[in-house]
């Protein structure tokens, strides 16, 4: 048991986690929030940060987040949204959903309406796979097997949890050179991806991004990286629902026993992407 009383950096950051909840809506300062735990900002900001596992300024963005799209599944208007949720104006709702959830507040609210997914299906060295983009951004990237139907109809069932009034198109032509660099040997640029997501499952997501080709982790290991050590199932749940496989690296994750674990795409899959990335990170 932990005897929290005898520890006082503990209470602080409670104490400091209770007030931003209470008060996000007023978008305290970190010189507000630090003050309230009695110490500077700069001891705050580093407390904080290996505490809560999220810097404050992070924390606040995910309250804020939180409720602007409760708001606006509510039916308020963008600048409601943001007047109730404490910030100035549109645009700085516009930044925050950006930033956190990689969609403007406005694609949020309409479901996808009046934005065009383009797909394709091509293959790769782990089997066919479904790549779907909105503008320049990754939305999906999904393997396939062999069997699995790829009419116009088949496709859209799989856009439509998340992007339900878009626009789904077939696009091979201009797919074409962006899947050409996704598997390859040649220094890879950084792709554009573009999900919607809930504040933890950015937060995992984010995680995964930081294992090095060629190495994995565990699932404990993924929700300590995250300040959340006993969150262990809703991690792999985070996991499983990753909609952009391979450049979101969820097969890098294993069982602490060592075992690969389950995979969304099947166990010889992972296997194999994992084996691919150890040779080419042993290059």
């Amino acid at each position: 048991m932990y005897e929290t009383e005898a520890n006082p950096t503990y209470q602080q950051i409670a104490r400091s986690i209770e007030f931003l909840t209470e008060n996000f809506r007023q978008q305290p300062s970190l010189a507000d929030v630090a003050d309230r735990a009695n110490l500077s900002e700069y001891h705050f900001q580093r407390l904080f940060s290996d505490w809560a596992g999220v810097s404050p300024k992070k924390f606040l963005q995910y309250l804020t987040l939180d409720f602007a799209k409760e708001r606006l599944r509510s039916g308020l208007t963008l600048a409601e949204a943001a007047d109730e949720a404490g910030l100035s104006g549109t645009g700085r709702l516009h930044d925050l959903f950006v930033a956190l959830e990689g969609i403007t507040p406005g694609q949020f609210k309409q479901a996808g309406d009046g934005l065009t997914i383009r797909y394709a299906v091509f293959e790769s060295p782990f089997g066919p796979y479904l790549l779907g983009t909105i503008g320049d951004k990754i939305c999906r990237l999904e393997f396939l097997e062999e069997a699995e139907p790829t009419d116009a109809m088949s496709i859209a069932n799989r856009f439509a949890t998340d992007w339900p009034e878009a626009t789904i198109l077939p696009d091979s032509a201009m797919l074409r050179p962006l899947a050409d660099t996704i598997f390859t040997d040649a220094e890879r640029k950084p792709l554009r991806v573009l999900v919607k997501a809930s504040p933890f499952q950015l937060k995992v997501w984010e995680a995964l991004l930081r294992i090095p080709e060629g190495q994995v982790v565990s699932y404990d290991q993924i929700a300590a990286a995250i300040g959340m050590p006993a969150a262990s199932r809703a991690v792999g749940t985070a996991i499983g629902s990753n909609p952009v496989g391979y450049l979101i690296p969820c097969h890098r994750v294993i069982r602490k026993t060592g075992l690969f674990g389950n995979y969304r795409w099947g166990a010889t899959r992972k296997t194999a992407l994992l084996g691919w990335e150890a040779a080419y990170a042993g290059k």
